[in-house]
């Protein structure tokens, strides 16, 4: 920002002082986080210590939960009459919209029943097909051959590279409602950098099969028991040009899926079996924060949480407290899967 022409004099520096943040600045965001928590810690309410955007308010039967992202700000509980009058604290303080019922949250569509809730990003999806063009094109039953081994110097190099980085970037926020694309997107986000035809024919199969599958989402049952399970799973050494291997998990409550994930690891393992205990690490942390979670929601978690593996040597290296030559260069994951309070 620069001081108006005729303000200035010679030797002179002078500065703006500002009343309030401006929109824009680095700090608003921050001000304006710290002026919405004052008004609800004010109201009674704690900050969860799991997710700092979540707020919770317990008094006797009454439960409120305000989750915020940025200005968006979704409030549900027990009691209508609390919510309300906590509507009516926002607007004494700030200028809002109340949208009414939640039927859309950041792309996000929303659908209720006696069953349960069903979330879906369909109009996501079908703009992320009319932008690339698509709209029209054939359907595919899978995301991505299950064989298929991409490099960076498959095919020729793209002509606007930017376009494929925009379209792995939408398909990433996808991945909130659509667990079947997620190993497929974090695969294609490995070529970011220098993308090449090859690996753009590769995500426009995945839009192929996004075109096929537009409705589909996530249902969350209204009679799903509140037990967590996790599936977790590993392809050793999956990376042609690295040989690391790919973790992926998933995590359910009652049928009800809440958290999965697929992720390169950081190192070469150097047998299927420690790939397979790499991967129960990083579910058994997720299944911590979860449980922390519902901690903070007041919400019991049956123990012990079950975890499903198929590898019988990571298995045994999780039961057996007895380290050797062979498990020594990962203790520290043996340690975290051992003390960790959900088994």
């Amino acid at each position: 920002m620069k001081i108006p022409h005729g303000l200035t004099r010679k030797g002179e520096s002078k500065v703006f002082r500002l009343n309030k943040s401006l929109y824009g600045l680095k700090q608003a965001s921050r001000q304006w986080f710290a002026k919405l928590s004052s008004v609800l810690l004010a109201e009674g309410f704690t900050k969860s210590l799991c997710d700092n955007s979540l707020f919770i308010y317990h008094r006797g039967s009454t439960s409120i939960f305000v989750l915020v992202y940025v200005d968006d700000i979704i409030i549900t509980g027990t009691d209508d009459n609390f919510i309300c009058s906590l509507k009516s604290r926002f607007a004494s303080n700030f200028s809002i919209k109340d949208l009414g019922r939640l039927q859309y949250f950041l792309g996000i569509e929303v659908s209720r029943s006696p069953k349960g809730i069903f979330l879906c990003q369909r109009k996501y999806v079908l703009d992320i097909l009319k932008d690339s063009g698509l709209t029209g094109a054939r359907v595919s039953s899978f995301p991505m051959d299950t064989h298929i081994k991409l490099l960076p110097t498959d095919g020729k190099d793209l002509t606007d590279p930017i376009s494929f980085r925009r379209l792995i970037g939408r398909l990433l926020y996808l991945t909130v409602t659509r667990p079947d694309i997620t190993y497929a997107v974090n695969y294609l986000s490995q070529f970011m950098q220098h993308p090449r035809t090859n690996h753009l024919d590769a995500s426009h199969r995945v839009l192929h099969y996004l075109k096929g599958t537009i409705g589909h989402g996530i249902f969350l049952s209204s009679s799903s028991v509140l037990s967590l399970h996790g599936y977790t799973d590993s392809n050793w050494a999956g990376c042609p040009i690295t040989r690391r291997s790919t973790t992926g998990y998933f995590v359910s409550i009652g049928f009800s899926p809440i958290s999965w994930k697929s992720k390169k690891q950081p190192t070469v393992a150097r047998s299927s079996a420690e790939a397979e205990y790499r991967s129960m690490d990083n579910l058994t942390a997720e299944l911590q924060w979860l449980r922390y979670l519902f901690k903070d929601l007041h919400i019991p978690c049956p123990l012990p949480i079950t975890i499903s593996c198929d590898n019988e040597a990571a298995i045994h290296i999780a039961q057996n407290p007895v380290f050797h030559e062979r498990t020594k260069h990962i203790e520290i994951d043996c340690y975290f899967a051992k003390i960790s309070p959900i088994f």
